[in-house]
């Protein structure tokens, strides 16, 4: 059986004016982790979404992989659900960013009123009872990410292959294999590190779960390295 290393991307700039972005942790991180793969690894494909952050978790795990890696091919379909309009849903004001800022900085801990108020728009939007909300539901959103897994082992040719996606994707995988509920999928998204990988054996359209969030070349580099957003 082949093997697809399924990558979330590395930290974004949470709070800047162009989330999609690496900040300059989430670049070292994909130095990191191309640095541990290099040696270990030989893939005959490698693919990603086709968002900033992807495309830049990519390029920093080939400086640090070294050798030659195959020529990225993009599938949108593993790019990450709008969770600007997933939590504008939930919370119209939050669509001007300063508001969204001045009710947050009034908080003790205004990065855990954000997790849950997020996790709370997400909930809503996974429930499919709102679906008109939403440019696109929880359950297209599902069917597009496998949709593209598939087109990427189908093209891997029984070769080893890397996938750079996010945290929501990743999840789907996950709940696809594993057979999981909506509510455990998205107990998983809050617990994906930056930079882990997820490995998983595939033959054909069989696939099975080896390793889950490994963030192992973070932990042994500098823990300082190791984040969630």
């Amino acid at each position: 059986m082949a093997t697809l290393y399924l990558i979330r991307h590395g930290q974004a700039s949470f709070g800047k004016a162009d989330y999609d972005q690496l900040s300059d942790r989430g670049w070292e991180q994909g130095r990191v982790l191309g640095r541990w793969l290099a040696g270990k690894v030989r893939p005959s494909a490698v693919f990603a979404g086709d968002l900033k952050r992807h495309q830049q978790t990519f390029d920093a795990i080939a400086e640090g992989f070294g050798a030659e890696l195959p020529e990225l091919s993009q599938l949108p379909g593993l790019n990450e659900f709008d969770h600007t309009r997933v939590i504008e849903a939930l919370k119209p004001a939050w669509a001007d960013r300063e508001a969204m800022a001045q009710e947050l900085a009034g908080h003790d801990h205004p990065a855990k009123a954000f997790q849950l108020m997020f996790a709370e728009a997400v909930r809503r939007w996974v429930s499919d009872e709102n679906a008109a909300d939403y440019p696109e539901s929880w359950s297209a959103f599902r069917e597009r990410v496998l949709t593209a897994l598939r087109q990427a082992t189908a093209a891997a040719n029984g070769g080893d292959i890397l996938v750079v996606s996010s945290g929501g994707p990743i999840a789907v995988v996950m709940q696809a294999v594993l057979g999981l509920t909506d509510d455990r999928a998205l107990a998983l998204n809050e617990v994906i590190a930056n930079t882990s990988v997820t490995r998983l054996l595939f033959s054909g359209e069989r696939m099975s779960l080896s390793v889950f969030n490994s963030y192992e070349h973070l932990e042994n580099e500098s823990p300082a390295l190791v984040t969630f957003r």
